[in-house]
């Protein structure tokens, strides 16, 4: 998508800190943290909400939860415990309509939503 500021990202077009990418996602830390560790998880293929999630791609949302855990336990926050928030259209919060996964830790975190 040509306006989707997460494609412009994956496409290098808007410089970001990645901490981690494979062929079929990348994670990069988010710009306006809502805690000392906000990374985001985001799939390499634009799709804009869960709801749009094609059955072809189901084993996407199982890599990306194994990506999750890979940055937790190589980035050391894994044993303290994380928090992953995926968000689903407008209302829920969702500003960026392609799907990510907020991973959040480095401090106890309380029982604010972040989108």
């Amino acid at each position: 998508m040509e306006n989707c500021v997460f494609c412009k990202i994956i496409n290098r077009e808007i410089p970001s800190e990645i901490v981690y990418e494979d062929g079929k996602v990348i994670a990069f830390k988010d710009v306006n943290p809502a805690a000392p560790i906000h990374i985001l998880v985001v799939p390499k293929k634009h799709i804009e909400t869960l709801l749009d999630v094609p059955e072809e791609d189901s084993s996407l949302i199982a890599h990306i939860y194994q990506v999750i855990n890979k940055i937790a336990r190589d980035q050391g926050f894994a044993d303290k415990g994380f928090r992953v928030i995926a968000n689903c259209g407008k209302d829920s919060g969702q500003e960026v309509m392609h799907i990510h996964f907020h991973v959040l830790g480095g401090k106890k975190l309380g029982d604010k939503i972040v989108g």
